[in-house]
């Protein structure tokens, strides 16, 4: 892309209460980007407009946009050229002001750059140049952050999209991207978007979340996440089920923590985000059709490919769709240990939706023969949900015990039990063991795995798992 098209015109900012920097992103001073109180509002911009579009005009096309600091100190050099040479007399807050919203819209994503480095903020829901939404602590809330125009948000999509080699346009105007710090990324545009482009943004941290960070947050409890390691290092198959935003992902990057380091593991992603620890990682993308509708590579065709990798574990961000059946077929051929993800209300729900996923893949195979793959493959279900004051929990820990009849057998080894709100309009509740110890112990025993007795929710000497 060239420097014209990435920069475009001048940015448009918001009020910034001086987040702290993401890691590893280029250093503007966003409490600086503010926009002016006073009446002089309009004629504020216009100037920085002006300067901004000089600046532009000077700069050189063919710059190298990926040494940052060098890219700033020549841009900081122009500005201040600009402002002397145009006798344009600024306070020394404005003229900062000024010169960070300038930077950021040539070296970061503009408007965006505050609230992405507002360390509070779990997503941005940008729904047309002049609405913007984010999500702090569970809650959704308006930004007073805003886009010049549609071609400004245009800017910004492309700018994250274009690396990546991926497009938005009126022929493909949906695209999954990812930030080069992990967030995942959706962009829809017009004529699918009647409001202007949309961009979604989930924010990852950087530095991940730990099952101990999950412990203090009340997502589970200690029990749970004993449990939880024993079942990932017996190498037991794990499906991560939960509802948009429910926090899946980050559950299964903490589950991931408990694989060995000698194990290889290949993941299968849309927009890589997965933040595996361990060496051993082989990380696979799925690629979108090019311009003339071929070059696509599918989840289900990584999935297949990852089979001839020799993987320990295979880790597949998501199933959607036909790789579902890929999936099942490597747990139930020596592929244990592997995990993924899928939208889901309840462990009930989830072995409904593998079936119909299984079924998209194309194969005519009966329901009961699907039903034996996934009691046969799966071991074990972990539900995801966000509850209604935002915060984020493990409800159920279920075994997949097998087939009775025509039906998977469910049994919950934990669940979550709410009791009521506090004052704060908090929910109030109780994650705890429902006493029943499951089939797989044995799979315990076999890797020389201990847990307590009260793990399951009685007590007595302690068991040899």
């Amino acid at each position: 892309m060239s420097l014209l098209k990435r920069i475009g015109g001048a940015p448009a900012t918001g009020e910034s209460s001086g987040p702290a920097m993401r890691p590893g992103a280029p250093h503007y001073d966003t409490s600086k980007l503010a926009q002016p109180r006073d009446r002089d509002d309009h004629a504020f911009a216009d100037i920085r407009a002006r300067v901004q579009n000089k600046l532009i005009a000077e700069l050189d096309p063919k710059l190298d946009l990926s040494n940052a600091a060098r890219v700033r100190q020549q841009v900081e050099d122009i500005f201040n050229t600009i402002l002397d040479s145009e006798n344009i007399v600024l306070t020394r807050t404005e003229r900062v002001r000024m010169f960070e919203s300038i930077a950021a819209d040539i070296l970061g994503f503009g408007p965006l750059e505050e609230l992405l480095n507002d360390t509070d903020i779990s997503e941005i829901m940008v729904n047309g140049p002049r609405s913007i939404y984010i999500e702090r602590k569970g809650k959704l809330q308006k930004s007073n952050v805003v886009f010049n125009n549609d071609e400004h948000v245009m800017r910004v999509i492309d700018r994250i999209i274009s690396p990546l080699g991926r497009r938005c346009d009126e022929s493909s105007p949906m695209v999954d991207a990812r930030l080069p710090d992990g967030s995942r990324v959706n962009a829809v545009i017009r004529p699918i978007s009647l409001v202007g482009p949309c961009l979604s943004i989930r924010k990852f941290k950087k530095e991940g979340i730990t099952i101990e960070d999950m412990i203090r947050f009340g997502s589970l409890s200690r029990e749970m996440a004993e449990f939880l390691s024993a079942c990932v290092r017996a190498r037991l198959n794990i499906v991560v089920s939960g509802g948009t935003g429910s926090g899946k992902t980050t559950t299964l990057n903490a589950l991931s923590s408990f694989i060995p380091e000698d194990e290889r593991i290949v993941t299968v992603e849309n927009a890589a985000e997965l933040q595996l620890r361990q060496d051993h990682v082989v990380t696979l993308e799925s690629r979108p059709p090019n311009v003339e509708g071929s070059g696509e590579i599918s989840i289900r065709d990584l999935v297949i490919n990852c089979l001839r990798m020799r993987p320990d574990r295979i880790v597949v961000g998501e199933c959607r769709g036909g790789e579902a059946l890929e999936m099942l077929q490597a747990m139930n051929t020596g592929h244990d240990g592997s995990m993924t993800t899928l939208h889901a209300n309840t462990p009930r729900d989830t072995i409904a939706r593998i079936e119909t996923m299984v079924l998209m893949a194309g194969m005519d195979l009966p329901v009961r023969a699907i039903r034996e793959q996934i009691a046969s493959a799966i071991n074990l279900i972990v539900q995801q949900a966000r509850l209604k004051d935002g915060t984020r929990k493990i409800i159920n820990i279920t075994e997949v015990q097998g087939m009775e009849g025509d039906v998977v057998v469910l049994q919950d080894v934990f669940l979550f039990e709410q009791t009521g709100l506090d004052e704060r309009g908090k929910i109030v509740g109780q994650l705890r063991p429902t006493g029943i110890r499951p089939k797989f112990v044995e799979l315990f025993e076999a890797q020389n795995i201990y847990l307590p007795p009260n793990i399951f929710g009685y007590a007595g000497e302690r068991s040899f798992f």
